[in-house]
Formats: C-alpha cells, structure tokens, sequence
C-alpha cells in the first residue's frame, strides 16, 4: 500500500507557508490504519522492549494500537497539568518560544527497554524531549518509530545514536 496517497495535505495549516500532513484520512480508511499498525508492528519486532510511548496526541493514535498489537504497555507522554499524578518535564525550544511535556514518574521503571511511536518526525524536538525523559527514569530507548518524516527538516541529527525508522519520507 502506499500510505504517501492516504494522506491529506493541508496547506497553510497551522499557519502561512506549511503544508500539514493530516492522518485523520489514514485512521478513517481501516486498511490504512491496519497497515499502519502493521508496519509499525514489524519495525518493532527487530528490537526487545517492555514499553510503548506515545506523545501527545498524535503518539496516542498510532502507539497505543501498537501496544495493544504487541501486548505491550503503553505510557502517554503529555502537555503540562494533564497526568495526575507526580509527573518530571523536559523544556524544549520550538521555532519562536518553548513548550514543555511530561511523564509520570512511575512510567519507566530503571532498565525499562522503551520505543517511542508518533506520527511525524519533523524537527524532533518532541522526541528528544521524550528520550530526555525516559533516559532521567532510568529507561533505554530502543526503537523510535514514526508513520512520517519530513526529511527537509532533519530531524534524525537530534536522533543520532538511536535506531530511527519511519514508513514513509516527505
């Protein structure tokens, strides 16, 4: 299947000058969305993992299907005051400002093999945040799976040193 023509390009969304990959069209289509668990699916089979994180919102959609597909947990990782219970944070810088996610701090256990799954790799400024976060409980990031990736912004520089793999490239 090619996913690339499941995917709806928006233009000037969020704002002027960007072309947004939208994946509602691919979730609404359940072949596409099957197949898309399933490649994610056997990316992750090349690795042993305990856990599956899953970035705000998008991560959720993708990551925990995987989880389930896996038999494997599934951590959600958030947008500040939205976990309830003792969180950690990591800061990260965005094109104008910063923004700042979170994680419970009983998710990963020290030892913890963990994949990360969303849906885009773009500059990569959340999923470091992520590794960021896994690495300070104590967890190892083995795999970080995404179904999109858009080269142009390089954002595997930031992802060096990690096994990186994603379906399709724009």
């Amino acid at each position: 299947m090619n996913l690339k023509d499941k995917i709806r390009n928006i233009e000037g969304f969020p704002k002027e000058g960007i072309g947004f990959k939208d994946i509602t069209t691919v979730l609404k289509d359940k072949d596409a969305f099957k197949y898309s668990i399933d490649e994610l699916k056997k990316m992750s089979s090349e690795v042993e993992f305990d856990t599956i994180l899953g970035p705000e919102a998008r991560g959720f959609l993708v990551g925990a299907p995987l989880a389930y597909a896996t038999n494997k947990a599934f951590v959600p990782v958030r947008k500040p005051g939205k976990l309830p219970a003792e969180t950690i944070s990591y800061e990260y810088d965005l094109e104008y400002g910063t923004d700042k996610l979170e994680i419970h701090k009983d998710a990963i256990n020290k030892g913890d093999k963990v994949i990360i799954v969303d849906d885009l790799l773009a500059t990569g400024g959340t999923v470091l945040s992520t590794i960021k976060m896994v690495e300070k409980l104590g967890g190892e990031v083995v795999g970080i799976y995404f179904l999109m990736e858009l080269t142009f912004l390089n954002g595997r520089k930031h992802l060096e040193g990690y096994n990186v793999k994603s379906i399709i490239e724009y």
